[in-house]
């Protein structure tokens, strides 16, 4: 949730026109995050009162691929899950361009980031998830990740000769692993998953989840992976180790919404090191890259998290 794009009071000015929202107040830039713009804005409606809404500028995505989204969470909020829906004009659409990009306005859900996270904090996301998961698998759209299984083959051969021999061999390793992972004749559940549920991904009303924001690397997956990205988050100390605790009440938590299959149990070893894997990987490439203008954060992180999974394997509840 950066500011890549700059918004005038004109711009937003002529964007409301469309929507019978109200009267353009204040609007601020919000710092933080990687890949879009985003806005808060404060429109006074009719009674008179105040309302914030979150716009968003999207830096990477096109116009074309932002029908799913606009679906995708419009389907999660009527099904009860707390994410933000993009609102409609006076003619029923969405979905906005403020130059050249993307645009969606949505309500600004209540809450604030968490820094420090306890055993309740991953039992009510490990809940939500499953909650999300069991929604999602009926909804009628698909979607290829934007760095999945074919992005990080290409990836991992692209910056080896950036990387020492043992970094390259650990993600020539990785990489291998989940394919063979893949060849199982396992069926592991599919459908709908966030892809990038990390703990400043979601927001909380005193102690309680009231919000899970930045959907868009939504995409059709394995749902025990998205689990392990959350895992990998959520339940993490400092020095990349598993905090057992925060791991077990996310886990059991979910199990409670969706209980884990059978081959599940297996494949669970080798997801989380495939998704320490691939944040790791995703944290290299502009790191390592002089012309890179994407906020970098510090793939020593993912790395200390693979080593630590590949020391300890993990196992569900």
């Amino acid at each position: 949730m950066a500011v890549y794009t700059e918004v005038s009071k004109t711009d937003l000015e002529n964007l409301l026109k469309d929507f019978d929202l109200g009267r353009l107040v204040d609007f601020k830039g919000i710092d933080g995050g990687i890949e879009n713009t985003n806005y808060f804005v404060t429109l006074n409606n009719s009674e008179g009162q105040n309302r914030e809404y979150v716009l968003t500028l999207f830096e990477e995505l096109n116009q074309d691929e932002m029908p799913y989204f606009v679906e995708l969470t419009t389907w999660l909020a009527e099904r009860g899950c707390p994410v933000p829906f993009p609102f409609k004009d006076n003619n029923g659409i969405a979905l906005k361009s403020l130059h050249g990009r993307p645009a969606l306005l949505q309500p600004r859900l209540p809450g604030h980031h968490i820094e420090t996270l306890t055993e309740r904090h991953c039992s009510q996301i490990g809940a939500a998830l499953a909650q999300f998961h069991q929604a999602g698998r009926d909804f009628y759209l698909q979607r290829q990740a934007h760095r999945g299984v074919f992005w990080w083959r290409r990836e991992s051969q692209h910056i080896a000769g950036k990387l020492s021999d043992e970094d390259a061999e650990l993600l020539r390793t990785e990489v291998d692993l989940f394919d063979q992972l893949r060849e199982q004749p396992w069926n592991l559940p599919q459908g709908t998953i966030h892809g990038d549920l990390f703990y400043d991904n979601a927001l909380f009303d005193g102690d309680k989840l009231s919000a899970i924001l930045d959907i868009y690397n939504a995409c059709t997956g394995y749902l025990l992976y998205d689990l392990a990205i959350v895992a990998n988050d959520w339940c993490v100390n400092a020095d990349g180790s598993i905090d057992p605790l925060r791991e077990q009440a996310l886990l059991t938590a979910y199990a409670k919404v969706r209980p884990f299959e059978e081959n599940e149990y297996h494949a669970w070893p080798q997801l989380v090191r495939t998704a320490a894997m691939r944040f790791w990987l995703s944290r290299l490439i502009p790191a390592l890259d002089p012309d890179s203008t994407q906020k970098i954060k510090n793939p020593e992180e993912f790395r200390r998290i693979l080593i630590q999974r590949i020391a300890t394997p993990a196992a569900l509840p």
